[in-house]
């Protein structure tokens, strides 16, 4: 019983370095490399989000019909 005892009290397994971001005052590459991360992941998210609303328009067509009809009527009454 005692080794279940000991497996219990350690503490859990941390995290990898590289999968916390840096905190606010640690200067120099490090930061840029999670800006280029951070644009990296930014563009995939953009990415899939542009491809799941095409595949949105394709499978509800009255759907996307009904928002390009509302889209041209915003900018018919856009005022610059």
């Amino acid at each position: 019983m005692p080794d279940q005892k000991n497996s219990r009290d350690e503490p859990a397994p941390a995290a990898p370095a590289g999968s916390a971001g840096p905190s606010a005052g640690e200067p120099g590459e490090f930061g840029e490399q999670s800006a280029a991360a951070r644009r990296r992941r930014r563009a995939q998210f953009l990415r899939e989000l542009n491809e799941a609303k095409e595949l949105r328009d394709r499978v509800q067509p009255r759907r996307a019909r009904a928002a390009r009809m509302r889209q041209q009527m915003r900018m018919r009454t856009f005022r610059w």
